[in-house]
């Protein structure tokens, strides 16, 4: 496996480096985030470790740049900061792992090997859908650059059909996923919420994005390619 090693202080660099090749990785080490965010877009690697304090950037930027350009490689972020708001901004910027200095070694390569099996599927912080952009973390949607407002299980059923853009899902697959389970109604409550979707999210815009498949349920679709449901 390929490591490409982030991090500023030469030292550390240095031992970490030396550790993960006697693992047996093939590593790679830098020590500025641009060279890293130059040499993660030109070769494939099974996972970067991070440094989040570097000179020229910081690890956030360098992996939100990452991934705007569509790199998908995991990345454990490696730092001293310990808060949880530094967990959260890290991970929600599409950081797959995060470890707090001083570590433990053993636990670095488990964390490795727990992320190369993940693979390198694409998985962005924000969902689109045509114009339509829907951020988990921030938990706002907004089409042609103004936001909607919605209701918490209004976005949750939003999200869902985002993440299966162009799937057709039963309304008792979307009762499932985001009502739980001490839900006993009816479906067909799912038919209100996507009318109450589709009076936020298509008809202000003029869009038709929310089509019903009949005998089925919805799927959520880029406008170029939907349906007047009506």
């Amino acid at each position: 496996m390929r490591v490409l090693l982030v991090e500023d202080a030469p030292r550390l660099r240095e031992i970490v480096a030396r550790r993960l090749r006697e693992q047996g990785y093939a590593t790679d080490a830098t020590g500025t985030g641009a060279d890293a965010v130059g040499r993660a877009l030109a070769t494939r690697y099974d996972a970067i470790v991070l440094d989040l304090r570097l000179p020229d950037m910081d690890g956030f930027d360098a992996c939100a740049r990452l991934r705007g350009s569509g790199c998908w490689t995991p990345i454990l972020m490696l730092t001293a900061r310990d808060g949880v708001a530094d967990r959260v901004d890290g991970l929600d910027l599409g950081a797959d792992d995060y470890m707090t200095k001083p570590f433990e070694f053993p636990e670095l390569f488990a964390r490795l090997r727990a992320l190369v099996r993940r693979g390198q599927d694409a998985r962005p912080a924000t969902l689109t859908c045509g114009d339509l952009v829907i951020d988990p973390a921030a938990h706002r949607a907004r089409r042609c650059g103004e936001g909607i407002d919605l209701t918490t299980k209004e976005f949750a059923l939003l999200e869902y059909l985002a993440r299966h853009r162009g799937a057709a899902l039963s309304r008792d697959q979307l009762i499932e996923a985001v009502w739980d389970e001490s839900y006993r109604g009816d479906s067909n409550l799912v038919d209100v919420y996507v009318r109450r979707l589709r009076d936020k999210i298509d008809r202000p815009f003029h869009r038709f994005s929310l089509e019903t498949v009949r005998g089925i349920g919805y799927r959520l679709v880029d406008d170029a390619t939907a349906v007047d449901p009506a």
